[in-house]
């Protein structure tokens, strides 16, 4: 008899997602295992990431928070997620990208599939000599001094 998973994500997917990661480097996170450590028994380790995922029993473990040192000094946290969890936010990624991208406004550039900074400057100066003003928005520290009760409700 065949098992059922209430969600259906295709072990092929996972094993992508995890090329993906590797491609991507990175250091390890809160378990200490880096990306060959977790290549030692890379069928095992990705088994257990689509089989947590698929049944909806996956939750991620906590992330490695690594200070670094900031332009202006100070310092600002990092949070390194275990290469499980970077399959695991991988394979989320390659299921809603593809789904949510086409509705999303055009002008924004950060994060995003086939754009880059120099393409947000290259819009840049295309509506410079279009325009004459400018809007600007700065969300430095935005994240740090947002109500966030309020930005979980919105969520």
């Amino acid at each position: 008899m065949k098992e059922s998973k209430p969600f259906k994500i295709s072990k092929h997917i996972v094993l992508t997602a995890f090329k993906r990661v590797k491609a991507n480097r990175g250091s390890a996170g809160i378990d200490g295992q880096d990306i060959k450590e977790f290549e030692i028994n890379l069928k095992g380790n990705l088994y257990k990431v689509w089989n947590r995922m698929s049944s909806g029993s996956y939750f991620p473990p906590p992330v490695k928070l690594v200070e670094i040192p900031k332009k202006t000094g100070g310092k600002r946290g990092l949070g390194i997620p275990t290469v499980e969890d970077r399959v695991a936010q991988m394979v989320v990624k390659m299921y809603l990208e593809p789904k949510v991208e086409p509705i999303f406004h055009e002008d924004p550039y950060g994060y995003r599939p086939n754009k880059s900074t120099i393409d947000a400057i290259g819009q840049a100066r295309k509506r410079c000599w279009k325009y004459d003003y400018v809007i600007e928005f700065d969300i430095k520290g935005l994240f740090d001094n947002i109500d966030h009760e309020l930005l979980m409700r919105a969520v």
